[in-house]
């Protein structure tokens, strides 16, 4: 979600509270739309001794993330700065911030700064954060609320609504024309905006200044409702409802109780809240983590949001080059299927050419059909002739025909096999890249690729391979302490299996699935149901099958699987197994620290 209101007014707070009354020692700006803050204070604590922090504002106001933090990282600038940064150092160097406010739920942060000029005089100056998408600013003004400079220069030819430039009276332009969440009455909630006629939930979020789609969803699940249902469909009693819910989360606002959080789908940050969403925590989908900070929130959110959005951008080429090769692989195999089933009439060939061989001579020639005893069934059977053709050359062109259909199935059979493993190849290489988490996990399956033709090879003779780090499989600890480890991809699972497996520990698969091999560390000792409910978990989620809920997982001791020569990666055979059906659920089962 983009932040909105709420998160601005849980930022302020937790800025307020950490960095009011610090000097601002260092500013930079590293991006164009981005500022880097250094802040020092000094605090006295309960002993009497004075303890001393420094801490880095991160401010971005790029159209696509705007994102104010507090944090430790530094960022490297330019060599020369550019201008708006130089503005900001001749004016507030060692300045101190005074206050941090928010109007109203608006998105717009104020920071409240003293400095002394060049004559020794104290003066005044606010530094003006607007995250609102496309329209982020930060603007810088002096005591009389006069812009001084602004990181983005807005005239009239691009805003007809307001000028950002210099010399300019600053404000906020009042556009949408939203009512004040803090400040609107029963009546107005229910009169005014839910009087609207479109669904529950646009009606608040388009009505209320600094609620977001999220947080009108959130009120509306705990007011036991559905967004999608029109405001006409609401009774005096459930309008009442909602508006009580609204004030309760607006209570927990006022007071600054805020729960900052993240909701992952699976591995994936999906949303973050600095209030707890109920809408999410009843979903056994999602897992909630909880964090310490608002700061923390954002940082770890658009961090793993970046990773993982990095991670696909880069394997896009990988999965198009899978995802073509399989579906030319597929079609191949199903053009292959067909061509196989019309070869089984081969045999009804042959008993032709026998039978003609058999009781040929009672033609006389010219006939366009023959019927005769079959001694294989003892039925009688109907053999088509070519009119034009004696009984011996009828049966010879039987029996080529035969000759022709047993050769085409003995070498489709050998090739429909071939496809079908070529297939399977290239699913469980399309799996990789689905749980593949670092660059040096798509490294691997770029030399799978490459290895096996998909890829062409650029390698110049006489030159080695570039050597790039090596992934490593997923670690798991399970609830009974037993090491469970995931391979990511054909090379891992190979080596998990024939390496690091030993020959009582157990090994986990989908069954009929592409997926990751799972081996449980057993050090000899015999292993509990739980572990093993674990292990086929995490074998049921890093496969194909993890979308349906549930999946059937094999598992075998590791001293019964078996890799036929020269069968390609992550490819085994194994042939007396224990199952069992379990959910894709992996919440709750420890991942071990790197």
């Amino acid at each position: 979600m983009a932040l909105d209101g709420i998160t601005i007014a849980a930022l302020v707070d937790e800025l307020k509270n950490t960095i009011t009354g610090a000097r601002i020692t260092k500013i930079a700006q590293p991006e164009k739309d981005e500022l880097l803050l250094t802040v020092k204070q000094s605090v006295k604590i309960s002993d009497g001794t004075t303890k001393r922090f420094q801490k880095r504002l991160a401010i971005s106001v790029n159209p696509s993330l705007p994102l104010i933090y507090l944090g430790d990282d530094n960022k490297q600038s330019p060599l020369s700065a550019p201008v708006f940064c130089m503005v900001l150092r001749k004016h507030l160097n060692n300045c101190r911030i005074t206050d941090i406010n928010q109007a109203g739920l608006e998105r717009v942060i104020r920071m409240e700064l003293e400095h002394l000029n060049e004559m020794g005089d104290l003066c005044k100056k606010s530094l003006i954060i607007e995250l609102m998408g496309k329209h982020s600013n930060i603007i810088f003004c002096d005591s009389d609320n006069k812009i001084i400079d602004s990181i983005k220069h807005i005239s009239l030819l691009v805003s007809s609504v307001r000028e950002v430039l210099p010399g300019r009276d600053y404000f906020i332009p009042d556009t949408q024309r939203k009512y004040d969440p803090f400040t609107i009455i029963e009546q107005d909630f229910i009169d005014k905006i839910l009087s609207k006629p479109v669904e529950i939930q646009k009606a608040i979020y388009t009505s209320l200044t600094g609620f977001s789609p999220v947080m009108s969803n959130e009120l509306i699940y705990i007011s036991s409702l559905s967004g999608k249902n029109n405001t006409a469909e609401l009774t005096e009693m459930e309008k009442l409802h909602l508006y009580r819910n609204f004030t309760v989360i607006m209570e927990k606002v006022k007071n600054a109780y805020f729960e900052p959080c993240i909701i992952y789908k699976k591995d994936i940050p999906v949303e973050f809240s600095c209030i707890p969403l109920s809408m999410y925590s009843d979903d056994n989908q999602y897992t909630v983590q909880r964090c310490e900070s608002i700061s923390q929130m954002l940082f770890s959110y658009y961090a793993a949001k970046e990773v993982h959005s990095r991670i696909r951008q880069k394997s896009y080429d990988l999965r198009k080059i899978t995802n073509t090769a399989l579906e030319r692989a597929r079609k191949k195999y199903d053009l292959q299927s067909r061509q196989l089933k019309d070869t089984e009439k081969r045999d009804k060939y042959k008993v032709y050419g026998e039978l003609l061989t058999t009781y040929g001579y009672e033609l006389t020639g010219g006939e366009k059909s023959f019927t005769c005893d079959n001694y294989y069934t003892n039925e009688q059977i109907t053999i088509p002739l070519d009119e034009n053709m004696s009984a011996v050359e009828n049966a010879k062109r039987f029996y080529d025909k035969y000759s022709k259909l047993k050769r085409t199935f003995e070498a489709l059979s050998v090739q429909l096999e071939d496809t079908k493993q070529e297939v399977a190849h290239l699913e469980s290489i399309s799996n990789a890249l689905d749980i593949a988490r670092q660059e040096e996990d798509l490294a691997t399956i770029r030399h799978e690729l490459s290895e096996f033709g998909y890829i062409k090879r650029h390698d110049k003779k006489g030159k080695g391979n570039k050597k790039t780090a090596k992934s490593k499989p997923l670690h798991y600890i399970s609830s009974d302490g037993f090491d469970i480890f995931v391979g990511k991809n054909n090379y891992q699972n190979d080596e998990l299996t024939f390496k690091i497996a030993t020959g009582n520990d157990w090994w986990f698969h989908a069954k009929a699935s592409a997926g990751s091999h799972v081996i449980v560390k057993t050090e000899g000792k015999e292993l509990p149901d739980r572990s093993f409910e674990e292990a086929a978990r995490l074998a049921a989620y890093y496969s194909k099958a993890r979308e349906q809920g549930k999946a059937e997982i094999d598992y075998i001791q590791k001293k019964h699987i078996k890799k036929p020569n020269g069968s390609k990666p992550g490819f085994v055979v194994y042939y007396t197994n224990y199952s069992m059906t379990i959910d894709t659920d992996i919440n709750g089962i420890k991942e071990a620290a790197e």
